[in-house]
């Protein structure tokens, strides 16, 4: 009986200062990630890194990772630890932030083809609600939300391209780091699905939710972290119910995967494309929209029945392996 006691007790403290856990985790990630990043050797966390940069990918390369980046992009597992875990466990290297961050346009093209309905609604409903002064309507604010909540991402992307122009690199994107921010972010989306009420649809949302959900998403400039994990994690904790969190976390990326990618496509057509990676990237973009659209189609369906608990388990592991692996000297 003092047991339960004590566990009811603790939950509903949780669930007041859900705000306080919430930042005290994103504090925590900050702490661990961050000083153990400046602590890394990252020249020799992958074969990318020690050649002096992104490592060349073929055809077939490109096509896995395509797999990757669009079956990690949505669900909230964190699709830049992915692909850049997996390479390294194929002794591929890393195939770096550029390649990365084009076919995540592969990405967009999807969610903009399964959300195509909501988009143009929101967009319809917004000028007709700027040429009515009717600034109640639900549709503005949801367009104002999104467009409010990318700016946080943005302003950390350009701070990144400012002060540390050579990401690709740092060493913030070493294995470690990878691993100690998907066990943190894991028990952050735990405590969340716990902690909240999942009593607010779609319908509900207005734009205090994007900003604040916007916050969380410039989580996602660390790998590891997951943009739709830190978006959904954040729903959560403001009541929103899962595929409601699910569908705004998408809706949200779309203004912020689209920036990432088109950024780095000119940084790379300004340096110059190299033709024997034209294939490569062209094939990944296909592989990346098509597994893309599966995967949003599969999670929504999926978080209207079931919890997040497999990926909270998913993240936690997969960090311990990510570390155990360094540990052992395999990566």
């Amino acid at each position: 009986m003092r047991d339960s006691r004590f566990h009811t007790y603790t939950m509903n403290c949780l669930k007041k200062y859900k705000s306080v856990v919430l930042g005290f985790g994103f504090g925590l990630l900050a702490s661990l990630v961050l000083p153990l990043s400046i602590a890394s050797n990252s020249a020799a966390t992958t074969v990318g890194e020690t050649t002096g940069g992104a490592s060349q990918v073929n055809v077939w390369q490109a096509i896995v990772l395509g797999f990757v980046q669009g079956a990690t992009e949505f669900i909230p597992i964190s699709s830049t630890a992915h692909m850049k875990a997996i390479p390294v466990f194929f002794g591929w290297g890393d195939p770096g932030v550029a390649f990365t961050a084009i076919i995540q346009l592969g990405s967009i093209a999807a969610v903009l083809w399964y959300f195509w309905s909501d988009l143009t609604q929101i967009c319809q409903g917004m000028f007709k609600a700027i040429a009515k002064s009717d600034y109640d309507s639900q549709d503005f604010w949801l367009a104002v939300g999104i467009a409010v909540g990318t700016i946080p991402i943005v302003i950390f992307g350009l701070g990144i391209k400012a002060f540390v122009p050579d990401f690709d690199n740092s060493p913030i994107r070493s294995m470690p780091s990878i691993a100690i921010a998907s066990i943190v972010m894991g028990l952050l989306l735990g405590l969340a699905e716990r902690l909240g009420s999942q009593k607010r649809n779609f319908g509900d949302l207005t734009a205090k939710d994007g900003i604040l959900i916007g916050i969380a998403q410039a989580l996602a400039i660390i790998p590891g972290v997951s943009r739709s994990g830190s978006t959904i994690t954040a729903g959560l904790f403001i009541n929103l119910d899962r595929a409601t969190a699910a569908r705004f976390s998408f809706l949200l990326g779309i203004p912020a995967i689209t920036l990432a990618g088109l950024v780095e496509l000119k940084d790379l057509i300004d340096a110059g494309i190299d033709s024997s990676q034209t294939l490569s990237i062209v094939a990944g973009l296909i592989s990346s929209a098509i597994f893309s659209y599966l995967a949003i189609a599969w999670l929504i369906d999926f978080l209207k029945r079931r919890s997040t608990w497999v990926f909270v388990w998913y993240r936690i592991a997969f960090g311990i392996v990510i570390l155990a692996a360094v540990a052992l000297g395999w990566i």
